[in-house]
């Protein structure tokens, strides 16, 4: 009888945990459905998938030269979360649709909160605080390139102005045609650059001095210069180039183990942040549960067969 209780508790067990992960499937497809669902009803953004785990993110707001308006602000913030746990997604392209990148924040589109900004007659520390959040808020619009674990590949042709270049900085990997210019404008405008160049692009450049030659004057820098200084690693000869480039190093990254790829950005990221010690100790704890992965034996079988790695979602 015991053993006969013990076999039904078994089965039980068994059948429960079959349901169970066929429940959480059946959840974690619908939940895949909706995201995608979501990501295809932007206004300011088109996503498409042009090969497998890549996914495209696209300025789209090309007669306008992709110019920054309010709803960009906040559907870079919910596509980047949605894709950031996508297991469909491995790696991001970032571009711009039509003949340039992107012209920058759309001073029309925020104009009426400029001219609230300015205007006399209201407290002072109260404008200030809702200021406070407001540029928190716009900040948060790239920091969530930065967090996002799949690596980020920017791929800008012609312009690349002001919030374009806070933008890139937050991107892994910076690409670029023949005929980009990247500007940090905001002192032509009469501000200091708020949304991540200031704090980025000295760590990405290794250059204080090119940084603040660009930020003080407004310079425009075209492409040779900025593979030069390291802001781009590829210059390509024209915009097909480009994309076509862009998405080839996609590829490769996406076939590859999204253990091992997105681990690596994070490392990466905090040991920029961090001291070389910290940040030793930190990969070694990392690892501790990483190197337990199936990849590890997938990928060492798939050197030794001379074959192609599968690796499961993650």
């Amino acid at each position: 009888m015991a053993l006969s209780f013990g076999r039904s508790a078994l089965a039980r067990s068994t059948v429960s945990s079959i349901f169970a992960r066929r429940t959480l499937s059946s959840s974690n497809e619908t939940n895949t459905s909706q995201d995608m669902s979501r990501l295809s009803q932007f206004e300011s953004l088109a996503v498409s998938r042009p090969s497998d785990f890549v996914v495209e993110v696209a300025l789209n707001r090309p007669s306008k030269r992709n110019a920054m308006n309010r709803a960009f602000w906040k559907e870079m913030v919910e596509c980047f979360n949605l894709l950031s746990t996508d297991s469909d997604c491995r790696v991001v392209l970032l571009r711009g649709t039509g003949k340039c990148f992107t012209g920058g924040l759309d001073l029309m589109d925020f104009a009426p909160d400029m001219m609230r900004w300015t205007a006399e007659g209201e407290d002072v520390s109260r404008k200030a605080q809702a200021l406070r959040t407001f540029i928190g808020q716009m900040q948060e619009t790239f920091s969530v390139i930065e967090r996002c674990p799949k690596p980020v590949i920017a791929a800008v042709h012609n312009a690349c102005i002001g919030g374009g270049v806070d933008m890139i900085s937050a991107c892994d990997v910076r690409y670029c045609s023949q005929d980009a210019v990247f500007q940090i404008k905001e002192v032509d405008l009469g501000l200091a650059a708020d949304v991540g160049t200031l704090q980025r692009l000295p760590k990405i450049v290794g250059s204080d001095s090119v940084v603040r030659e660009l930020a003080f004057s407004a310079a425009k820098l075209d492409a040779k210069r900025a593979q030069e200084i390291g802001l781009v690693s590829r210059v390509f000869p024209d915009h097909d180039t480009l994309f076509e480039g862009g998405l080839q190093l996609a590829k490769d990254i996406a076939c590859r183990s999204p253990v091992a790829v997105q681990g690596t950005k994070v490392n990466l990221n905090y040991a920029r942040d961090h001291s070389t010690a910290d940040s030793l100790e930190y990969m070694a704890t990392w690892n501790a549960a990483m190197l337990q992965s199936e990849d590890v034996v997938k990928a060492a079988t798939a050197q030794m067969s001379k074959t192609e790695p599968i690796f499961s979602k993650l």
